[in-house]
C-alpha cells in the first residue's frame, strides 16, 4: 500500500477480482481448454506458512469459456488467504462451475513439497447429461 494507504493498481485489481464469463463461440462442438497456471500461492491456516503450487484447469466448455486476465486475477486472490489444499481445489472448481457451468471440468493442485510431504488434489465436475468419453 502507498503512503496514503491507497491501493496500488494491481493490488486493487486482484483484491476485487471476479471471475468473468465470455460467451463460447463453438458451443455446438465439444473441445477441450487447458490452462496452467504455475505461481498459485496461498498460505497455511495453521501456521501462516506459505504453500505453493501449479493448478491446471481443464474443461470442456457449454456456452461461455473463462475470460483469462479475469482467471489470474482471481487466482491471485489466494496468495493472503489461510487455506488448505484440498479446499483451494476444490473452491477453485465451484467458482469456475457456477460462473460459466462447462460441460465437464477437472482442476488439479499439484503442491510443492513441505515436510517431505507432497500433495496433488483432484477435483471434477460434469454436468448430468454429458458424458465424456476420452
Amino acid at each position: 500500500m502507498t503512503k496514503n494507504n491507497e491501493l496500488k493498481k494491481g493490488e486493487k485489481e486482484i483484491k476485487e477480482a471476479q471471475l468473468t464469463p465470455i460467451e463460447n463461440q463453438y458451443p455446438d462442438r465439444d473441445y477441450r481448454i487447458d490452462i496452467e497456471l504455475p505461481e498459485f500461492t496461498c498460505l497455511c491456516p495453521k501456521t501462516g506458512y506459505p504453500d505453493f503450487a501449479v493448478i491446471n484447469v481443464h474443461y470442456i466448455p457449454d456456452e461461455y469459456i473463462i475470460e483469462l486476465k479475469s482467471l489470474k486475477l482471481y487466482i491471485n486472490k489466494f496468495r493472503d488467504q489461510g487455506i488448505y489444499h484440498e479446499e483451494a481445489v476444490n473452491k477453485i472448481r465451484d467458482d469456475i462451475v457456477e460462473t460459466v457451468d462447462p460441460r465437464w471440468i477437472k482442476v488439479e493442485g499439484d503442491f510443492n513439497r513441505r515436510g517431505n510431504v507432497k500433495t496433488i488434489v483432484t477435483a471434477e465436475y460434469e454436468q448430468d447429461d454429458f458424458n465424456k468419453s476420452e
